[in-house]
């Protein structure tokens, strides 16, 4: 008895689907970036608990579009510029099909040889794309903050070997910006260094870490018998884009024998321009690197790539190899199991593979040159404006401002425009004040869409 569709079942509804996506993609600028409804409204308008009997798939549908669909952020909207906008691109969505029709578990070489000899592949070609130096091991991670996880579980790794049965040592300490993503902490605390032993490295006025502070906190915590681990370098901060001093951080570094970890999870694309390479000086000395194709680069979430001068270290801290997984081509082949926490993996190569395949370097470079300019215009019409200030500088793709007077002009602003359906913004603080983030990363944005969001910017700061 066959209990799944049919195959011509299956192929009207996936017709449907497809043509549903096809025209949303279209006209998605047509739906309000952020849904105006209140908490709890979805919950009340679905049934408290699930039906006995299956039901049509066109009914599923069609209270997919009545109720779920008005519910729904548009992250995939051209003006979606909150947080970091990101961007689901056509060859990605497709191959995210296939990814789940095929359904595979990639723990193995065995359980899928496609699935890691293309992450094997399709990672070595990123790496080309980004300059970064041969015999980096690379593999792919959901989000950046697992990414990070497992830097830091490497970099203890290395420094306390006896963590992996009989846990970490107290005195490990690690050391970060003031403005570093907040996965540093949630990584330490993950793997039981804990939250107070990470140290928050001073900025200097663009917001970048204080190498020299770092180097006299370092030196303070050797002297108090604590051993430092890990240092972090963002290459592109959540807060503003900033990038850390990395060349300097990473002599710091090898004097103390820390494992440097680059967070480019943002910014890590950029790097595929010449005219970025500069801002990216030391990452190549990194024992570990994060960039997300699903930030910048026109790939669906989830996909976020690790790089590793030190596979044999990560290895060492997760390879765990019950009876039931060995396999006779062990000792041959790359198993991603031992790289890391998980066990089940998706076939997440295939989506980069195909969006890479599909849009080349030139055009994903040219999508990123353009980002960056259009927020420099942004920053220089605020400044002839005259009402507003800037943050900080504008090294990528974000800029960050806020009205002149008091943070409640600034929140007033920033909720108008998200109440207007028009655009998304989202807030952030320097130096004690509010500013909003105005984010530029989706392949669908033009010019046009940038003009319509400074327009809609401009009306809220008229009222």
């Amino acid at each position: 008895m066959n209990r799944d569709m049919s195959p011509d079942e299956f192929r009207e509804h996936a017709h449907k689907a497809v043509d549903w996506i096809a025209d949303y993609l279209r006209d998605i600028r047509q739906y309000p970036v952020v849904p105006n409804v209140e908490p709890g409204d979805l919950i009340a308008a679905l049934p408290t608990s699930g039906p006995e009997q299956g039901e049509p798939m066109d009914r599923i549908f069609a209270d997919f579009q009545r109720q779920i669909l008005p519910a729904v952020t548009h992250w995939n909207h051209p003006n979606f510029h909150a947080y970091f906008a990101i961007s689901a691109s056509g060859p990605g969505i497709l191959a995210e099909m296939l990814m789940t029709a095929l359904d595979i578990n990639g723990m193995l070489w065995k359980s899928s040889p496609a699935a890691t000899e293309l992450e094997q592949v399709t990672l070595d070609w990123l790496r080309q794309w980004l300059g970064l130096p041969d015999k980096q091991f690379g593999i792919i991670y959901d989000t950046a903050s697992i990414s990070t996880m497992h830097a830091i579980a490497a970099a203890r790794e290395r420094a306390d070997p006896r963590c992996r049965t009989e846990g970490s040592t107290p005195n490990l300490v690690m050391y970060c910006s003031e403005h570093a993503h907040s996965s540093n902490e949630k990584g330490a605390i993950s793997i039981g260094v804990g939250k107070n032993n990470v140290r928050k490295v001073p900025m200097d006025l663009e917001f970048r870490m204080r190498a020299d502070v770092l180097r006299q906190m370092v030196e303070q915590d050797v002297a108090a018998g604590k051993k430092p681990f890990c240092v972090v370098s963002a290459i592109g901060t959540t807060a503003t884009t900033a990038c850390d001093p990395t060349a300097e951080i990473a002599q710091i570094a090898k004097e103390y024998g820390m494992w440097l970890h680059v967070d480019a999870a943002y910014a890590g694309p950029a790097a595929i321009c010449e005219e970025f390479r500069p801002l990216f000086d030391g990452w190549e000395l990194a024992d570990s690197i994060v960039v997300n194709p699903h930030k910048w680069f026109a790939t669906p979430v989830d996909l976020s790539v690790f790089y590793t001068r030190h596979p044999d270290i990560l290895r060492r801290a997760y390879s765990l190899v019950p009876d039931y997984l060995v396999t006779a081509e062990d000792s041959k082949v790359v198993n991603h199991m031992d790289y890391g926490v998980q066990l089940g993996r998706r076939f997440r190569a295939l989506k980069l593979w195909f969006v890479m395949r599909y849009f080349g370097r030139d055009t994903l470079a040219a999508m990123i040159r353009d980002h960056c300019q259009w927020a420099r215009e942004i920053g220089d019409r605020a400044l002839l404006d005259g009402r507003f200030e800037i943050g900080a500088p504008i090294p990528f793709s974000l800029v960050c401002l806020r009205l002149k007077g008091p943070d409640e002009k600034t929140f007033a602003l920033i909720d108008h425009v998200n109440r207007s359906g028009k655009a998304f913004l989202s807030p952030t603080a320097l130096n004690g004040k509010t500013y909003f983030r105005l984010a530029i990363g989706n392949i669908k944005t033009t010019r046009e869409d940038i003009e319509n969001t400074w327009n809609t910017i401009l009306q809220a700061a008229n009222l």
